[in-house]
């Protein structure tokens, strides 16, 4: 697995897209400028406690976590610079909010964990935050109330999409196998009749100039996959499109099938076929949403019950 958290600088490459219209560029930073401001983050005495916005959402996850953390997790969770997070952790221990030791599994690693003092702290911290959050709710309706938690679910969601990257991965990657591993065991509990490892795509079919393979990263964490292979010159095959059950709902297995899409046009197929099993009903209606239409059979497939095609434009 690649290491999560690494924080890197913003290249030419990324201000700003050119897919993108300024004025929604415009209108996310105005809204972040909003709601930084309205919950405190820009208050080195966050929520009124001795300490800012970054250190107590530190103890905040130190403190969540049972039995301590890993400096190593917590960089991933929270996608902190190393040093940074350093910096953070020593203010906390020489607050006596934290304590660090060496985890007992491996030396190499260096697990947190809160101290007494640390946890009530954090105790008074939820209980402020949850008086300001009560406190702006309570300036609306009920209806106004809904239709604003309904909107932050949707922010939420498409911004943990939006974070999603979806990376081009050699077929021998670990986290391309460990992937199939979890999609094969997913659809063995799905498929009545179960389902053999032993039909699932090959390494060598899915890289280099035979195929591709896909692996979405969710903070550095292996959530979803998909394959392409060559069926025969112009013809590609779309295989074991899946979705984490954590990373579900987003849309992301749309997101990987137009990087399987785009893959197979970059590489001179005119059409992409696939299959899947009849009990795959949300599968099937993905594909039709995306343009694919139903044919006949167009391989003996144990799994398969419904065939598609997509022809694809010029990318």
């Amino acid at each position: 697995m690649r290491e999560p958290g690494r924080t890197e600088p913003v290249s030419a490459e990324q201000v700003p897209s050119e897919r993108v219209p300024s004025e929604q560029v415009a209108a996310l930073r105005r809204f972040n400028r909003y709601f930084t401001r309205r919950i405190g983050a820009l208050d080195d005495h966050y929520l009124g406690q001795d300490r800012p916005l970054g250190e107590a959402r530190l103890l905040f996850e130190i403190a969540g976590t049972p039995g301590g953390v890993s400096l190593r997790e917590l960089r991933g969770r929270l996608g902190l610079d190393a040093g940074y997070l350093s910096r953070m952790t020593k203010a906390l221990q020489t607050q006596g909010m934290v304590r660090i030791s060496v985890d007992p599994q491996d030396n190499r690693l260096r697990t947190i964990e809160p101290t007494d003092a640390g946890r009530l702290e954090v105790t008074e911290q939820n209980r402020r935050a949850d008086a300001l959050a009560a406190g702006l709710l309570d300036t609306l309706t009920p209806v106004q109330r809904d239709r604003l938690v309904e909107a932050m679910a949707t922010a939420q969601r498409l911004l943990r999409l939006a974070a999603i990257t979806v990376d081009l991965v050699d077929g021998t990657d670990p986290d391309a196998r460990a992937c199939l591993d979890a999609y094969a065991a997913d659809i063995d509990a799905r498929f009545p009749e179960g389902f053999d490892p032993s039909d699932l795509v090959r390494p060598q079919e899915v890289s280099g100039t035979a195929g591709a393979f896909f692996v979405a990263y969710e903070e550095g964490r292996a959530v979803g996959c998909g394959a392409l292979r060559t069926l025969e010159p112009g013809v590609g095959e779309i295989k074991h499109v899946w979705v984490h059950p954590r990373a579900r709902r987003l849309g992301l297995a749309r997101r990987i099938l137009a990087a399987l899409e785009d893959e197979a046009a970059a590489r001179g197929h005119r059409v992409v076929r696939l299959d899947t099993h009849a009990s795959l009903t949300e599968a099937q209606a993905m594909y039709r949403a995306a343009g694919y239409r139903e044919i006949p059979a167009y391989v003996d497939h144990v799994y398969a019950s419904h065939w598609f095609e997509k022809r694809l434009g010029p990318r």
